[in-house]
């Protein structure tokens, strides 16, 4: 007798113990946006018959699912790696922010942009866009580009989506020539 009302004693000092205050479950419904979702330590990866092609990397990605605005975010930075088909890495960019608007088929990344390839080549710049549809990476902004032996800045910038064929608006820097003897005064 003495166990059965233990228990059944016990069992409501459980069941009362399980009540939510209104107000945490009011400030915790106010938290939480469901036009929103959030992942933490995200890692995303692109392959093309079975080969990882892109590895995205971020502290967190935030996934707008409104119809009219869905993109994906990453407000607290992204690392994104380039691999050639042998799975070694080419190219790192990092940024101190990132978004992927899938209206327009765009990622754009902002502040402190900088793509760093094997090849010891370096991009700088505070906005990069890599237009998806026609497969170009642009910027309007300030950049600078470090190679081993020239930097070349300049306002604007525009290359393939694999970072060759670039061309830089409005070039100004110290550039490499290979025979300064053929240059007029």
């Amino acid at each position: 007798m003495k166990q059965t009302a233990f228990g059944l004693l016990l069992g409501f000092f459980l069941l009362s113990a399980c009540e939510n205050d209104p107000s945490d479950v009011a400030a915790l419904l106010a938290t939480l946006n469901p036009e929103v979702e959030q992942a933490t330590e995200v890692e995303i990866l692109y392959s093309d018959s079975s080969l990882i092609k892109v590895r995205i990397q971020g502290p967190t990605m935030l996934t707008y699912l409104d119809r009219n605005d869905q993109r994906q975010e990453f407000p607290d930075g992204v690392r994104v790696e380039f691999f050639s088909p042998e799975g070694d890495i080419t190219s790192v960019l990092t940024a101190k922010y990132g978004v992927r608007i899938d209206s327009k088929n765009q990622i754009i990344v902002r502040d402190s942009v900088v793509w760093q390839s094997v090849e010891q080549e370096k991009l700088e710049t505070e906005e990069l866009i890599w237009d998806e549809r026609a497969e170009k990476v642009f910027t309007q902004k300030f950049v600078v580009i470090t190679r081993p032996d020239e930097i070349i800045t300049g306002h604007g910038f525009e290359s393939d989506q694999n970072f060759e064929n670039a061309r830089i608006n409005a070039v100004d820097g110290r550039i490499k020539i290979s025979d300064p003897s053929k240059l007029k005064d």
